[in-house]
């Protein structure tokens, strides 16, 4: 092997059947995938493992890609310092979550992707750990080419370090697993108890959601909550809290720009508390658990909304999703040509274009393109919209450059069939 891959050569991921790894085969980064040739490496040169972790529809890996990964400067000092190991966490899902519950305890914050660890090359134990770090210093984070000259200098001069830091680490995550109960006692509803009151602790009860932005939709908290209620239901005091928090987040998601107000489907999470502006990669596994939350939600209430999103999210899928083989693509990408959310953003003039003077006025007002724009000097459609008018825009986009659909694969149509399944029993 050779510790530096010249621009234009092909590294070992070039034979990988990950597409996400074979994007990287081309940078000037010596890397590997994640096995016993690149760990055995590692030992042999007495070098720490530089870990990175992402997949293919990541938008801020390819920017790291972009300003790090792929110039050869840091190339250099990446490939002289570390041994550089690559994963895919749609492909190595094990690998990730190690890694990114090590990083949490560490950091003593949330994790996320890119995922950039750095392993001691004997034990594999993390002793530095970080996301997206920018080429230069900025956004109050150290720059990359800084953390690799003080993480490889911090290796050489404080290597007695390390072994104890490991224990410590090993010993904080070995606390994080529940006891095995040796006492025989049945379960009980305890655990849930606890869950549905530390979800009324964090309920956003403007916004709907639970904690600060960035929010997540967390679909199986939802899911509690609408189970929760509807295990009081028959009782004296049903637990309406717990139906009204889980309403609130599904009303203020689907009238937000989470949710593809045009084509159907939930964007990853929002960068604001008022679910405006999110990040615009749109997930197979996301919309699979959302699509059946939302199917629950309109049994349990007869929203007309609630059956409209779910009907809507279906067809995105099958639309969209759906692979010519059968599967399921896994991502589509926040980027289309070029940009984060180009194809998603809209002007009034576009618009206008679109729609006779009676349609277009209802329109900007109820989607505030009459107001500032709200993503970078464009309006992202964040409230609901009349159906007669939405379906023009809708029509209209079919003339943009779609997103990358990534990672086709059969076995990812079982969360869908799980969500149908449960529609259909609701209604039979």
């Amino acid at each position: 092997m050779t510790s530096h891959s010249p621009t234009g050569a092909r590294n070992s991921l070039a034979t990988e059947t990950s597409p996400y790894l074979r994007q990287h085969a081309s940078n000037p980064v010596d890397w590997h995938p994640w096995g016993p040739e690149a760990l055995d490496l590692a030992r042999k040169l007495d070098k720490p493992i530089l870990l990175s972790i992402g997949y293919s529809a990541c938008h801020w890996c390819h920017v790291m890609a972009h300003e790090s990964f792929e110039d050869p400067a840091t190339a250099a000092l990446m490939n002289e310092l570390f041994v550089n190991i690559k994963v895919d966490r749609e492909e190595r899902p094990d690998i990730d979550r190690i890694y990114q519950t090590a990083h949490q305890v560490m950091n003593q914050a949330g994790g996320g992707w890119p995922l950039t660890m750095f392993l001691a090359p004997d034990t594999h134990r993390p002793f530095f750990s970080g996301t997206y770090f920018p080429p230069e210093q900025r956004y109050g984070m150290p720059g990359f080419r800084a953390v690799l000259e003080k993480v490889g200098d911090f290796y050489k001069t404080r290597r007695g370090d390390l072994k104890e830091y490991g224990d410590k680490l090993v010993d904080v995550l070995g606390q994080l697993q529940p006891p095995t109960d040796s006492t025989g006692a049945g379960l009980s509803s305890e655990p849930l108890l606890t869950a549905r009151a530390t979800l009324q602790r964090e309920f956003d009860g403007n916004f709907g959601g639970f904690g600060e932005a960035p929010k997540f939709p967390h679909p199986a908290n939802l899911e509690l909550l609408l189970r929760t209620w509807r295990a009081s239901a028959a009782s004296e005091e049903p637990d309406l809290q717990a139906l009204y928090m889980a309403t609130l987040t599904l009303t203020r998601m689907a009238e937000g720009g989470l949710y593809d107000q045009l084509g159907g489907g939930f964007c990853r999470y929002s960068v604001d508390p008022y679910w405006m502006i999110p990040h615009f990669e749109k997930m197979l596994y996301d919309n699979a658990q959302l699509l059946g939350v939302y199917a629950q939600a309109a049994v349990a209430t007869g929203e007309p909304l609630f059956r409209r999103v779910t009907a809507e999210t279906a067809d995105w899928l099958l639309r969209d999703l759906r692979s010519p083989e059968g599967g399921f693509y896994s991502t589509l990408d926040a980027d289309s040509e070029g940009h984060e959310g180009r194809f998603y953003a809209w002007t009034p003039a576009e618009v206008r274009n679109l729609l006779d003077v009676e349609q277009y006025e209802p329109f900007v007002q109820r989607f505030g393109l009459d107001r500032d724009a709200n993503f970078e000097g464009q309006w992202h459609l964040h409230v609901q919209v009349d159906r007669r008018y939405r379906d023009r825009s809708a029509a209209r986009r079919g003339h943009r450059r779609n997103p990358h659909r990534r990672s086709a694969g059969a076995g990812c149509s079982r969360l869908e069939i799980t969500a149908s399944g449960r529609v259909a029993t609701r209604k039979s």
